[in-house]
């Protein structure tokens, strides 16, 4: 496998590997221990394959689950649909996210399998059943566990995944330090950006300002912490896309307002003069950034708290 995101990289070096005298063929995409990753680096394929796999298995479950009370079919989820869903998570947690809500979608279906209620059955000899949590949610406590034996513990086999620490200048409400902040990864790809390193990092961080005592936790405690954080702190990740989005329709507006000034100058040009026209598109223009820095510090205070 040639691993490029040029078309002509493959038919570059075709036939020029060889092996004993044999030659490689080209393969599209590899699997190494259950996970499998094309040319690109991408995990589309790994993610369709999985889908498909669970979605069988959600077939099965419906087929089964009126011989089943609800605790069963929650049971029968978790040991025969949900490791499917997280297998090597941490490896494929970049891919798209319209590949995770494909697999979101599969977990709702079956735990629409898990909530219906039988008929035959009367309300009040229903156990409650505690909500379970989303895949990403999951995966980001995953992920923050992981970084902590590499970070803390330095456990051999993750020295790679080790992060320099962060030199701090200041601590401000919208910026906490801490003294277990590492370096976030510099990055211009929203693929990198969703990388473990690059997720966790940030993730890391802010985990690491809102609970103390990190270097004295065991791997147990910070799986508990995390989960605890994790429960009442949306994604940083998907904090920082809503401030690009934000600021990407603001820069729109503001493009569009400025065009229409100008048409209208174009206009009316007999009557207005050029000092007028100079003067109405600088203040809109102004007004108008000044709107996209209010809004961006407001989102990143969310962030920070």
């Amino acid at each position: 496998m040639v691993v490029s995101r040029s078309p002509a990289a493959g038919p570059a070096v075709e036939g020029r590997l060889r092996f004993g005298g044999v030659t490689l063929p080209l393969q599209e995409a590899v699997k190494v221990l259950g996970a499998e990753v094309d040319r690109e680096l991408r995990f589309d394929g790994h993610i369709k394959h999985i889908a498909k796999k669970v979605s069988h298995r959600v077939s099965a479950l419906r087929r089964v689950a009126r011989f089943l009370d609800r605790g069963g079919k929650l049971l029968l989820y978790k040991a025969q649909i949900r490791p499917y869903l997280e297998y090597a998570a941490l490896s494929w947690m970049s891919c798209a996210a319209s590949h995770t809500r494909r697999l979101d979608s599969i977990q709702r279906r079956a735990l629409r399998l898990v909530d219906a209620a039988e008929p035959p059955d009367p309300p009040a000899l229903f156990e409650p059943v505690s909500p379970l949590d989303s895949l990403e949610h999951r995966r980001d406590v995953a992920a923050l566990v992981v970084f902590h034996k590499a970070q803390v513990q330095g456990v051999p086999h993750l020295a790679g995944l080790r992060q320099p620490p962060r030199v701090a200048t200041r601590s401000t409400r919208t910026v906490l330090t801490s003294g277990d902040a590492v370096e976030v990864p510099r990055s211009r790809a929203s693929q990198h950006q969703r990388t473990f390193v690059g997720r966790v990092s940030r993730m890391w961080n802010i985990f690491t300002a809102a609970v103390p005592h990190i270097q004295e936790m065991n791997t147990q405690s910070v799986k508990l912490a995390a989960n605890r954080w994790r429960l009442l702190k949306p994604t940083p990740l998907s904090l920082v896309v809503v401030v690009v989005v934000v600021v990407l329709v603001l820069v729109v507006v503001v493009v569009v307002v400025v065009v229409v000034v100008v048409v209208l100058v174009v206009v009316v040009s007999v009557v207005v003069s050029v000092v007028v026209v100079v003067v109405v598109v600088v203040v809109v223009s102004v007004v108008v950034v000044v709107v996209v820095v209010l809004v961006s510090v407001v989102v990143v205070v969310v962030v920070g708290d």
